[in-house]
Parts: structure tokens; C-alpha cells; sequence
């Protein structure tokens, strides 16, 4: 079932990606930090997750809020000539590297624990 929508959300996205208007390079930043501060939210809630501590009103908030923050900073840094943005993405992409590494030991740790179990049943049926 997973699958499905995972294969519906693709086609949908490529083709609304093929008809979608391209983005002025005036607002590329705004886009880009946005996307990656969503991106961000995304690997938090999957993080919380796999320590079933998920809340979706905790997720959604910061989903929305970490963007229109990022989006904030980077139009002041705009309008004060200076690259506020990267301190966010700086800030925005280390946190993603922290959750990706919680979540990658937790899928090395299933998967050895797996190992250890086949290993064990194997030698008690010798």
C-alpha cells in the first residue's frame, strides 16, 4: 500500500514538475532555503518517529515555521545586504546530518540485530 502512494506521489510530481512555471532567479534563494528548511522538518519527524515521540501538531508547526523563518531571514538579509541565509542553512543542513545519522544507525542496528538472530538460529539447528 506504501508503495502505491510512494509511485503516485512520483508521477504526480513529475508531472506537475513538467508543467510548473519556472522560478524568477530573483526568488530561487527564498526557494531553495524553504525547501531545505522542509526538508529539514521532514527527517526531524522521521527521526521522532523511530523514537516514537512523533506529534504531528509538533511536525506541522515546525514545518511551516522553519520556512517562513528561513524565508524571513534570508528577505532581511536581502534588504541589509548581507547573507543571513547561509547561517540558516548552515544550521538547517548540519541538523539534517544529525537526524540522518540517528536514522541510519537505527536501520544498521535492526539489521544486525537480524544477523545476530539468523546467526543464532543457525547454529541451534546444527
Amino acid at each position: 500500500m506504501i508503495v502505491i502512494a510512494i509511485l503516485i506521489g512520483c508521477i504526480l510530481g513529475a508531472i506537475i514538475g513538467i508543467n510548473a512555471p519556472v522560478i524568477p532567479y530573483t526568488y530561487s534563494t527564498f526557494l531553495a532555503i524553504a525547501v531545505v528548511a522542509a526538508l529539514d522538518s521532514v527527517f526531524g519527524g522521521i527521526t521522532s518517529v523511530l523514537k516514537k515521540n512523533f506529534d504531528l501538531t509538533i511536525f506541522i508547526t515546525g514545518f511551516f515555521c522553519n520556512s517562513i523563518l528561513s524565508i524571513a531571514l534570508t528577505y532581511l538579509g536581502q534588504r541589509l545586504n548581507i547573507d543571513i541565509y547561509l547561517a540558516a542553512l548552515v544550521v538547517f543542513v548540519g541538523r539534517m546530518f544529525t537526524n540522518l545519522t540517528i536514522i541510519r544507525r537505527y536501520y544498521v542496528e535492526k539489521w544486525v540485530e537480524k544477523r545476530a538472530e539468523k546467526a543464532k538460529k543457525a547454529q541451534e539447528e546444527s
